[in-house]
């Protein structure tokens, strides 16, 4: 008789408070055969902590393809394998696909067993619309290439949600005041779960403001929130009789981009609204 094949567990772990860990995933962990790590040495705090004595393996982005096969093997064997990332849900923007994938077309079991993950954590607390979210991982490091994104975005109703590091928030920031308008609600989450965690739910305006104010502000992991587009808010607010004749006389004096960026200052008003009537009344004029 064939040995049954062994069951891939998707396990879930801190990402920051020890305690943020399921009964559920401590049994696992306790049960299976051997845990397939991000990073052993990280991964070796959170087993000491439970007194978990189970055998780990590294599992990790520059090994996935090769490990992926051999653990595969292991569980063809009957064996029973956890997966864990060093903080948070596997796959979530951490390695795994590669292995579920492969264990689904051997009609391999995976389980997942749920819990701390940094963006939902995020989506909860912020007071930004959690119906509907897209989560775009770590953003590109250029910044043409983050714009791009944000332009993307901009117009949509969806929460956008992303990770961010310390050495890049600021600028990411800055990208982000260059295409959302100012009033636009937005929030970031730092260092979740751990002894410095911040949360601040502002405007795009006062959130950059507020980071390039304090250094503190610039350390640690981010999850960064965007509100989406309130459509009807959008038409609510049109340009005001005032800000188009504002914008009128700003194009008699000066070139598009300097009407647009005065226009924005003085009123206040949505940057798309005012470029797009601005190109309006300039192209009227000539």
């Amino acid at each position: 008789m064939s040995k049954l094949k062994g069951t891939l567990y998707i396990v879930a772990t801190p990402i920051g408070h020890l305690g943020d860990i399921s009964l559920r995933a401590i049994e696992v962990l306790k049960q299976v055969d051997l845990i397939a790590a991000e990073d052993t040495r990280n991964s070796k705090v959170l087993l000491s902590h439970y007194t978990i004595v189970t055998p780990m393996t590294a599992y990790h982005e520059h090994n996935e393809s090769n490990k992926a096969k051999q653990l595969l093997d292991k569980l063809e064997q009957g064996e029973s394998i956890a997966l864990i990332s060093d903080a948070g849900t596997p796959l979530i923007n951490d390695p795994g696909f590669t292995l579920v994938e492969q264990a689904r077309a051997l009609a391999i079991n995976v389980v997942p067993i749920p819990g701390a993950c940094a963006i939902i954590a995020a989506l909860s607390c912020t007071g930004l619309a959690t119906a509907k979210f897209s989560f775009e991982g770590f953003l590109p490091r250029t910044s043409g290439a983050r714009k791009a994104i944000f332009e993307l975005y901009v117009s949509q109703s969806n929460t956008l949600v992303f990770y961010e590091s310390s050495h890049r928030i600021l600028s990411c920031l800055e990208d982000i005041a260059d295409v959302y308008e100012p009033s636009r609600k937005m929030a970031i989450a730092r260092e979740l779960t751990k002894t410095y965690e911040t949360v601040v739910s502002k405007t795009v305006e006062e959130v950059l403001q507020v980071v390039q104010s304090d250094k503190n502000m610039q350390r640690g992991e981010f999850v960064v929130l965007i509100e989406g587009l309130d459509r009807k808010k959008s038409q609510e607010e049109a340009l005001s009789d005032e800000t188009l004749e504002l914008i009128t006389v700003l194009l008699t004096e000066c070139s598009v981009k300097t009407a647009v960026k005065l226009a924005l200052q003085i009123s206040g008003a949505s940057k798309k609204d005012i470029y797009k009537a601005a190109l309006e009344l300039n192209d009227k004029a000539n």
